[in-house]
């Protein structure tokens, strides 16, 4: 049996600091024998979620071997075979580190959650076994995920199929590099601010991020619940169209989610022509401060590339673009500081799913380890807390408030037009920086590439990035957006263009096995 031991008169007294209560010392002691009664139900619960919790499961798992590993990507290697039929029989699978496989280590890029083993599968690991996945292993992501290059994970860098000089974008780093060098037919992604995206366009890769609650997040990190999506990465838009429609669909586990969700055959979606449909080319993704020209150029040639697949494209403004940023901002930033960092990953005050054992994990780990925490992580944290604590949380409210008038400046838009379109990244994946990058360089390239990204993610609309082909031989990415919980025609619109190019290109054989001196 446990027993939550009370606090003693100096806790006690912390405890009234904290909260401004102005209590006396006669005071506090008065309510000493009343907060320890209250603990009782604490122990109580404590002893009867024993009682159901399950044990961890026995899977065999490896530290990957290095000469499988010279992207840095992976984390651990298995071989989870799923049911032997299935639409994903045959596949091999990379899961993203932030997402729980029962009884295999996770870390999430992080010093401060490395040690965890879950003792339960999220439930897109439990889908993709059941189609006939088979699970290969857990890919690097970055220090709890929050970074859109992939210099910021721990143990090390992960670096770019196409010139291991440089990053594979973030945060699902690993997914990306892995499926774009051949390691794996498709992995699992994150994105909260592009994390499924960015890697997509800088490995040369199909990135799909869902509608905000098509997939259940049930099982993986959180960083704040109002923008967590899970999404394939793949090497073709069928694979992804395969993919979606297995993880796709309520747990009954996750507060993201509707209870009730149409079922959606994407493969046979994206068979359907797409001639005729109307692309809105948005104006104010193109010609950022930090856009490559040579960027948006490859993007407006991949434009032109749907116009003669029969598809009708113009140019259209959504000034509510330029300032998504700020929403996002607010929200990743506050947000998470509350939920992620003083919530210890899953915060209160919703109802689904909660992992005590990593909640436990973390909280201890995140005080013991947090001056290893990355640059990204902890500018989070000090903006954030900062910003409740003079606030209130009143500017995560004003932002949250703001979010339905930017959903609906893209749903207005996309009432004219099926969907809209414009670069993933604003330039091509940069050099890893070295270890003593100053704050402004280490920010610049962790952070400055999500300004099209981020907007999705808050707004919840589907996204997905294609190769728009190779600016100075290196990949970039169209991306398509469509309306919410209309996944299907995003990814048809995604498939045409794939079927009008041939194929997407491939990084050269070489690349891998250069030196990374």
């Amino acid at each position: 049996m446990s027993t939550l031991p009370p606090p003693d008169s100096a806790r006690l007294a912390a405890l009234d600091r904290h909260f401004r209560f102005g209590l006396s010392a006669a005071e506090l002691e008065e309510f000493a024998p009343a907060v320890e009664a209250s603990l009782g139900a604490s122990t109580a619960v404590e002893n009867l979620y024993r009682r159901s919790a399950p044990p961890t499961p026995q899977r065999e798992w490896a530290p990957a071997a290095p000469e499988r590993n010279r992207l840095g990507a992976w984390y651990v290697t298995t071989e989870i075979a799923g049911a032997p039929d299935g639409p994903l029989s045959g596949k091999t699978v990379a899961v993203k580190d932030n997402v729980a496989v029962a009884g295999v280590p996770m870390m999430n890029g992080s010093r401060t959650v490395e040690g965890f083993i879950p003792r339960r599968d999220a439930t897109v690991v439990r889908r993709l076994l059941d189609a006939g996945a088979t699970i290969t292993g857990k890919a690097v992501c970055e220090d709890l995920c929050f970074s859109g290059a992939s210099f910021t994970s721990q143990p090390a860098p992960v670096r770019n199929p196409w010139d291991p000089t440089r990053n594979s974008g973030g945060s699902s780093s690993g997914s990306g590099a892995l499926v774009g060098n051949g390691d794996v037919d498709m992995a699992v992604g994150g994105d909260q601010g592009g994390s499924i995206r960015i890697p997509a366009a800088f490995c040369g890769t199909v990135g799909h991020k869902p509608t905000h609650g098509l997939v259940p997040y049930t099982g993986a990190f959180p960083i704040e619940r109002t923008i967590d999506h899970l999404g394939p990465i793949t090497r073709t838009v069928a694979d992804a169209a395969v993919m979606l429609g297995v993880l796709a669909g309520p747990d009954g586990a996750d507060p993201r989610q509707p209870t009730v969700i149409e079922v959606v055959d994407y493969l046979s979606a994206i068979t359907q022509s797409a001639s005729g449909l109307r692309v809105g080319v948005v104006t104010e993704g193109f010609g950022t401060p930090v856009s490559d020209p040579d960027v948006d150029a490859a993007v407006r040639a991949a434009v032109d590339v749907l116009r003669g697949a029969g598809l009708a494209a113009e140019e259209v403004s959504i000034p509510w673009h330029l300032d998504a940023m700020h929403v996002w901002n607010v929200i990743a930033t506050e947000g998470a500081a509350y939920q992620m960092l003083d919530g210890n990953a899953y915060g209160m005050n919703t109802d689904g799913f909660y992992d005590p054992e990593l909640v436990a994990h973390f909280a201890a780990q995140r005080l013991h380890r947090g001056h290893e925490l990355s640059k990204t992580v902890k500018l989070v944290g000090l903006s954030g807390r900062y910003t409740f604590e003079v606030g209130g949380g009143k500017y995560y409210a004003m932002a949250r408030q703001l979010v339905p008038e930017l959903r609906a400046a893209y749903d207005a838009a996309l009432t004219r037009f099926d969907v809209l379109v414009m670069p993933t990244v604003p330039y091509t994946a940069q050099q890893i920086p070295p270890a003593d990058a100053g704050l402004a360089d280490y920010l610049h390239v962790a952070l400055s590439m999500v300004g099209n990204t981020a907007p999705f993610d808050v707004t919840g609309h589907p996204a997905c990035s294609v190769p728009a082909g190779l600016v100075g031989g290196l990949p970039t990415g169209l991306m398509i957006v469509g309306k919410r919980f209309d996944d299907a025609t995003v990814l048809r619109v995604a498939h045409t263009y794939e079927h009008a190019v041939g194929a997407f290109p491939s990084p050269p054989a070489a690349a891998t096995a250069r030196s990374f001196a």
